[in-house]
């Protein structure tokens, strides 16, 4: 117990004292994750809004694909992409392998999924009356399309928020395409898992409780854009 106690002290003086550690990780964590959601959100709510508006056929086998790619194990994806741009992937010659930027690249392969879903079903439920009132006013079918948009927007920021705690705190696909070296690739939830191997458990629990507020503070705002902003 007194372990634990005197853990969470010094966890506690780290972040008082703005340890530059905690706070590299934790701003690595941010970029990435940052990157990766705007990226992704660029991909997924063209898709999302697509999928919503327009019948085709096999339309029903890809949405299947699309809900079970939410599953998908995060080391899976990293796994994934790993056999693409390893040296002898057919994205090799990039050396994108243990950088920044192949995270980035396997946040985007894992969140594209969770944006494309989640913009489906909030245009989806967005009442079909109104697309036909706009085009009822004239307007053309952009004009309509961006009514429809702007109506689910808070469904659609939903979505974007999601992916990116869906990233922040994601620690599979980090480790195998970053390779957590110091000072180049580690984030905040790579750094937790080789501290606590290292038995450093203050720097693991400073770097937790960061990780944990974030998450509370995306959860809140993911809450208020549910709720479609203030009552």
């Amino acid at each position: 117990m007194q372990t634990l106690l005197d853990a969470l002290r010094n966890a506690l003086h780290l972040i008082v004292t703005l340890d530059a550690g905690v706070f590299e990780y934790a701003g690595r964590s941010l970029l990435i994750a940052s990157v990766a959601t705007l990226i992704a959100a660029v991909l997924g709510v063209p898709l999302g809004m697509l999928l919503a508006e327009r019948s085709f056929r096999g339309k029903r086998a890809v949405v299947t694909v699309l809900n079970t790619a939410l599953a998908f194990p995060t080391v899976v994806v990293g796994l994934f992409v790993y056999t693409l741009i390893s040296r002898t992937g057919p994205l090799g010659g990039l050396q994108l392998l243990f950088t920044v930027p192949a995270i980035i690249i396997g946040e985007v392969v894992l969140i594209v999924p969770i944006i494309t879903a989640f913009t489906m079903t909030a245009v989806a439920r967005t009442d079909r009356d109104v697309r036909k009132t706009a085009i009822a006013l004239g307007a053309g079918r952009r004009q309509a399309l961006w009514t429809v948009f702007c109506e689910s927007r808070f469904g659609v920021a939903a979505a974007v928020i999601a992916a990116f705690g869906r990233v922040v705190s994601e620690v599979g696909v980090a480790t195998i395409l970053g390779g957590n070296a110091a000072r180049f690739t580690r984030t905040m939830t790579t750094a937790i898992v080789l501290n606590v191997d290292m038995g450093n458990f203050a720097l693991a629990l400073a770097l937790g409780g960061v990780l944990l507020t974030l998450s509370l503070s995306i959860n809140v705002l993911f809450q208020y854009v549910q709720g479609g902003g203030p009552d």
